[in-house]
């Protein structure tokens, strides 16, 4: 019995450090705590953690420097992400839902994806932009570019910032491959495993993923129809002390709820008084048809992060981010950018972009673009009532809609049921961190034209 007993203390003291390892709190190089700090914070003898970090040094995840102690190998398992956290149901999986999207066949239908269909978009301005770009200089085509990403599209987000009341110089713009890759980049800048981040719920579900790559503890604060619930999100600063709020203002993912001015000052107050940071996702702004408040534009760049991408408005081909933030921080995100990337995104990329958004027919086809969503929301809301799926707000701008089931539906196995089909949905608990949007789906209505949709719709609802 005491055998049995040492062994497992023992086996609790391996699984104390691989899990600390699995976690990245310690990560290769690190010092393991000393056998005398293990031994006391476990309620163990010092012989008990001397023969577990024996074990786990011939298994390989810790050596022995002689004097020194303890440290982590070089050798450790590869990091999982599906593992981090609780195991999901697939089907309302972020990284699911992305792969059932992305990987789809041509002929499924995606109501549940977040861009929008080849014939929504203007190709043949696109097309011009590429022809330009291909006539450029010839470093264009062969270099690896600047630091900070082309001068000519920094300076031109430089000039539309500063119409809309954000003054920020070329400088403190940095371009990056993708949105996504901007947030990841700005996490690797700010954040450290076990670090706390809040997010929107619900909110856009990559932010999710991402956050959970970072291994950071995540929380998240009601998102209604004029922004984040204020006073939830100031006592949720005090209570859990995050370093970093990510949100979407304008056009919100996936609500479509826009901030108000009066919301988005208390949320920056709370913020400032509490030294957290904020990332303003402002990928949507060009859907929307006034300029409606911006915790960047009243903050100055000062604790505020913007960030945004031509990929939703212009291609998802076109796969090009940018990050605006205070001097020091560009300049420090900048290395870190070289470091694990050599640079932003492809100079060509940039070049097609910057083509594309300085054409003369680009203002008028962003026009045409915002009437036929505009068209297309109010139809598809109405088609969607019919079939007892009700919009929980209609949006100012934009391609989503977010929507309740009837009679408590279960949407995940909504979406289930739709795959069988061909088609791709988007369940609610995909967004939400506390698992409250059970019934709920987001819906792109640009991805919806084909009449099979509602059908598959109707199928999966009329039965539960």
């Amino acid at each position: 019995m005491r055998d049995e007993a040492m062994t497992n203390r023992t086996t609790a003291v391996m699984e104390t450090i691989r899990s600390r390892i699995a976690a990245r709190i310690l990560v290769p190089g690190d010092r393991v705590p000393s056998i005398r700090s293990m031994a006391a914070s476990l309620s163990v003898s010092p012989s008990t953690v001397v023969e577990a970090y024996d074990r786990l040094a011939a298994d390989g995840a810790i050596r022995s420097r002689p004097g020194s102690g303890f440290y982590v190998s070089s050798s450790t398992q590869p990091f999982a992400l599906a593992e981090v956290g609780p195991r999901l149901d697939r089907a309302v999986d972020p990284l699911w839902v992305s792969r059932q999207s992305l990987d789809a066949a041509p002929s499924a239908i995606r109501p549940g994806c977040g861009w929008l269909p080849p014939d929504w978009l203007a190709q043949e301005g696109l097309r011009k932009a590429i022809r330009a770009a291909a006539k450029s200089d010839t470093a264009l085509l062969s270099d690896y570019g600047s630091a900070r990403g082309l001068s000519a599209l920094r300076s031109h987000l430089s000039r539309q910032f500063q119409s809309e009341g954000l003054n920020a110089s070329p400088d403190q713009i940095l371009l990056t491959p993708s949105g996504s890759q901007s947030i990841d980049l700005i996490c690797r800048f700010l954040l450290r495993p076990g670090d706390t981040v809040l997010v929107d719920d619900p909110c856009y579900f990559n932010f999710h993923a991402v956050l959970r790559a970072h291994q950071v503890k995540v929380v998240s604060v009601p998102y209604m129809a004029t922004g984040p619930d204020p006073d939830a999100f100031a006592k949720i600063l005090i209570e859990s002390a995050p370093q970093l709020y990510l949100t979407n203002s304008a056009l919100h993912n996936p609500s479509g709820a826009t901030m108000t001015a009066q919301v988005a000052h208390r949320i920056l107050s709370a913020a400032t008084a509490h030294d957290v940071v904020i990332v303003e996702d402002d990928i949507f702004a060009g859907f929307e048809p006034e300029l409606s408040a911006r915790l960047a534009t009243l903050d100055g760049l000062a604790r505020v992060i913007r960030i945004g991408s031509f990929s939703k408005i212009l291609s998802p081909a076109m796969r090009c981010g940018y990050i605006a933030a205070r001097p020091d921080w560009i300049e420090a995100l900048t290395d870190l950018q070289i470091a694990t990337n050599f640079g932003g995104p492809d100079a060509l990329v940039t070049g097609i972009v910057h083509a594309a958004i300085t054409d003369s027919a680009y203002r008028r086809n962003i026009e045409t673009l915002r009437r036929r969503l505009a068209t297309a929301r109010t139809t598809v809301a109405a088609r969607l009532e019919a079939l007892g799926i009700r919009t929980k707000l209609m949006p100012r701008g934009g391609f989503y809609l977010w929507c309740q089931l009837p009679g408590r539906l279960d949407a995940a196995e909504a979406a289930r049921r739709a795959l069988e089909c061909d088609v791709v949905l988007a369940p609610g608990n995909v967004f939400s961190l506390s698992g409250s949007a059970i019934d709920w789906m987001r819906f792109n209505v640009s991805q919806m034209s084909d009449a099979l949709v509602f059908e598959v719709l109707r199928k999966v609802t009329s039965d539960g």
